[in-house]
């Protein structure tokens, strides 16, 4: 662990309207830590005795249901806050975070969380506006998964990774971080068996392309068209084996 200098974060929307003499105030609590790939940073359950910020890398949160099935809840970009249980009112934290590839955070004491909303109120308006966005876009996904079929979903959600972690490429558009079939099916509701023939007929079609983990989005006005309309493509869509609603 070490101290942060406070013009590393001074940019980022969690910061926004704070003076830099106030920043500096902030990160006295502040320390930076490193996790290497797949890392659990918290798990789900655990006192939430700390929350995040991410500098460099990726986090997964993903929580256990009841009857054990695992769901990945969104993936955490840096800039972002994560772990953010005291500033909602939990003791415990709701979901596990996983490093998805090499990442550098910062983390805060719980207990310093009442005390910098107090003294900074935009601090709370910031974070605020950041789980609004997280609420809305978590609607957005209840909905997309009640009623649409699993290549809508499928599409959604690669379009949604690439806007939030893309990186320009001369083949297209790449997921700047790893990530394999099952986490996709665990992001839209559906099974491992149906996203790995849907990518696979799309890396025929010349949709993606993927290897290793890294998934690349060589279509992106096609793979528009599939998250509108998945009768785009000419094709019934086959139900989902284990998704009745798929």
């Amino acid at each position: 662990m070490a101290a942060v200098d406070s013009s590393m974060i001074a940019d980022l929307p969690l910061f926004s309207g704070l003076e830099a003499a106030d920043l500096q105030a902030i990160m006295r609590d502040a320390r930076s830590h490193r996790f290497a790939k797949n890392t659990a940073i918290f798990q789900q359950g655990e006192d939430a005795h700390s929350f995040f910020l991410l500098l460099h890398g990726h986090v997964r949160a993903s929580k256990i249901t009841p009857s054990g099935e695992q769901v990945v809840v969104r993936y955490v970009a840096p800039g972002e806050t994560f772990g953010v249980a005291t500033a909602i009112g939990l003791q415990r934290y709701p979901a596990t975070a996983t490093a998805v590839d090499d990442s550098v955070v910062l983390s805060w004491p719980a207990a310093s969380w009442p005390k910098l909303v107090e003294r900074y109120p935009v601090l709370a308006a910031n974070t605020l506006r950041a789980v609004g966005t997280r609420l809305q876009e978590s609607h957005t996904r209840v909905i997309e998964i009640s009623t649409q079929p699993v290549e809508q979903r499928v599409a959604h959600a690669l379009l949604r990774l690439a806007k939030q972690s893309g990186r320009q490429l001369e083949q297209g558009v790449e997921i700047a971080f790893p990530i394999g079939r099952q986490d996709i099916a665990q992001m839209t509701g559906t099974t491992l068996h149906t996203v790995s023939r849907l990518l696979s007929g799309w890396e025929q079609r010349g949709l993606i392309a993927s290897s290793r983990q890294r998934i690349t989005l060589r279509d992106l006005h096609g793979l528009m068209k599939l998250a509108e309309d998945p009768a785009s493509k000419g094709e019934v869509s086959k139900p989902d084996p284990a998704k009745p609603d798929a």
